[in-house]
């Protein structure tokens, strides 16, 4: 039997994985005790736990949920993916730990946050770094580029498995429309909470104000944000085309989403398994592009329903701008390296 996808039922799988989301011995099938997440191929002798922030709609579950398909019939039924969206696992820092731990398999965690355990990461979380999200895979997906950096964190017990595109980040704003970076000053700008992050705003002109996500919509509606910088599929689905309805398309990050494991749990898959499961998720990488091209447009369409409005910016104006930011993160033989391969992959 292969994994069953839920769409408009993920809803009830939700509600279910609230009960239960933190019980069980990480295999997320009825032996463990834990109900199973909002895809489970029932009867895999391993269904690992993955930890996820989004909904299921959302581009990289779906194309998790594929993965988990073909690995399932890539292992004659063995292995597959219990997939636990809507953070019901926690958020992305302390589902971090639950992979360290072992209490879960698998997580899908931004890439800011592997900058906590080897500042390193920063090279490639850089803004204006990659001309297209095709570009970014290309490069985060190859061991001869980033292997060094990926093989740093396995210290800390992590294992990067894949890369995945977390899409092109754009600042919108209660205040109008951005076009240079004059447009910003003095604009408090919801940014990820890392230092690169609220530099990377500081020269763009804005004021980089870290805050949780779940916090950001009544921030910007009260005034103690004037706006954030996101992808259209968080400016859509949160509802932040209601209170701040001007998206200047900046272009200023693509930052990387990651799949990890802990290395307990990577380490304790057959070598053939993982070879398997590594050649399946390049391909679901470049499955989940497909999927967010498709989503992004949908989500522009409903953004600007909602009274968005979409404007083009001086793209260089703002690249110039950041580029000091390279030359500060860029500060050893590692990240020069991968800086440099990043230059040499452009088209």
């Amino acid at each position: 039997m292969r994994i069953t996808k839920i769409g408009a039922l993920a809803g009830v799988a939700i509600a279910a994985l609230a009960l239960s989301a933190c019980s069980g011995d990480g295999t997320g099938g009825a032996d463990s005790g834990a109900e199973p997440g909002v895809g489970e191929a029932v009867g895999s002798e391993k269904a690992f736990r993955v930890a996820f922030n989004q909904t299921v709609e959302h581009p990289q579950a779906q194309a998790l949920l594929e993965f988990s398909d073909e690995l399932y019939e890539a292992t004659d039924g063995r292995f597959s993916l219990d997939l636990y969206t809507d953070e019901v696992l926690g958020d992305q820092a302390s589902t971090i730990e639950q992979v360290q731990s072992g209490t879960i398999d698998f997580a899908m965690v931004a890439g800011s946050l592997l900058e906590n355990f080897e500042t390193d990461f920063s090279v490639v979380n850089l803004p204006y770094l990659y001309d297209s999200p095709e570009h970014q895979m290309a490069v985060l997906n190859d061991d001869a580029i980033m292997g060094d950096l990926y093989s740093a964190v396995e210290d800390d017990s992590i294992k990067v498995l894949a890369a995945y595109h977390g899409g092109v980040r754009n600042v919108y704003s209660s205040k109008g429309a951005v076009e240079t970076p004059a447009d910003l000053a003095g604009q408090k700008i919801r940014v990820i909470g890392s230092d690169t992050n609220v530099k990377m705003m500081e020269l763009m002109g804005g004021v980089g104000t870290p805050m949780a996500q779940g916090e950001v919509f009544t921030a910007i509606q009260s005034g103690v944000l004037d706006g954030a910088e996101n992808n259209e599929l968080i400016y859509s689905s949160l509802s932040h085309d209601e209170i701040a309805q001007f998206y200047s398309q900046t272009q200023h990050l693509m930052m990387p989403d990651y799949l990890i494991a802990g290395t307990t749990v990577w380490d304790g898959i057959d070598p053939e398994v993982q070879a398997t499961m590594s050649e399946l998720l390049l391909s679901s990488a470049d499955r989940e592009l497909e999927l967010f091209a498709e989503a992004v447009e949908v989500a522009k369409a409903d953004a600007e329903e909602a009274g968005a409005q979409f404007n083009e910016v001086d793209v260089e104006t703002f690249r110039e701008a950041t580029l000091p930011l390279h030359k500060e993160r860029v500060t050893n033989e590692r990240t020069q390296a991968i800086y440099d391969a990043i230059e040499a992959a452009r088209s």
